[in-house]
């Protein structure tokens, strides 16, 4: 984890020996680096959940040690990081939205979760078939622990994109599905399913605010004050022409 960022990094291996990739370079690499030298990995692919400077920023560290590694992004995605400016001297591959690769005995299956940006990408891990016993998904910056993405960064699409992302693509993977977040903590899917205060709303098991706020320097309807994964706050506001965003939550003033 970066202390800045509080950005995840992370070095996945079938096996002591076996084939290894990172998803993410957000984080500092130099010790997963030494954790793979250690483990006599070799990582063939960094797997990227999208292009923010948090999850990509020591990609040239990587293949600084390992310069044959491919770098795999959605085609969005990478349009978003040319027009970046981000350095030639790195490119990036594109992967397909559902696309699945295979390392030794685990196979990761791309899952499209759009929102925090337009490609942003899940990846579903498990052996033999992804989302199979003992699968895990790394989330990027659509799902935290106790929190969820927000559609205000660059890239983002729409506040409907992330929910039903959040809704219809990962809350119904196996309840013991490790979620393993762009920032902070590890969870699970039954965890998240009970006790994300934004998921219990659209699960209808709690209701919606209606506390008249400032969001973003607009008037606004408070319908949710959430945890967010830096021991902030994430705010769903609701905009007068009755479209819904979120945001953090120190960008929301309550009260008229």
């Amino acid at each position: 984890m970066h202390p800045q960022f509080l950005s995840n990094t992370y070095l996945v291996g079938d096996g002591e020996g076996g084939p290894a990739f990172f998803i993410d370079a957000g984080g500092p690499v130099a010790p997963l680096i030494d954790a793979a030298e250690r483990l006599a990995l070799e990582p063939s692919h960094v797997l990227l959940t999208h292009h923010h400077f948090d999850h990509v920023c020591e990609l040239g560290q990587l293949r600084e040690r390992w310069p044959g590694v491919t770098a795999l992004i959605d085609a969005r995605e990478r349009e978003l990081w040319q027009g970046a400016g981000a350095d030639g001297d790195q490119p990036l591959e594109t992967i397909e939205p559902g696309q699945a690769l295979r390392f030794g005995a685990l196979e990761v299956r791309a899952l499209p979760t759009p929102g925090h940006t337009a490609g942003m990408l899940s990846f579903l891990v498990g052996a033999g078939e992804a989302g199979g016993e003992d699968a895990g998904v790394f989330t990027g910056d659509t799902l935290f622990k106790n929190s969820v993405g927000g559609v205000r960064a660059p890239g983002h699409t729409t506040y409907a994109d992330l929910r039903d992302s959040i809704m219809e693509t990962l809350m119904p993977l196996a309840p013991e599905t490790v979620i393993y977040p762009g920032h902070a903590d590890a969870t699970t899917v039954a965890q998240e399913w009970e006790g994300n205060a934004f998921i219990r709303v659209w699960r209808g098991l709690d209701g919606e605010g209606d506390e008249p706020c400032t969001a973003l320097g607009e008037p606004a309807t408070l319908v949710l004050l959430g945890h967010d994964y830096d021991g902030g706050t994430k705010a769903w506001v609701r905009w007068p022409d009755g479209s819904d965003d979120i945001v953090p939550g120190s960008r929301v003033e309550r009260g008229s």
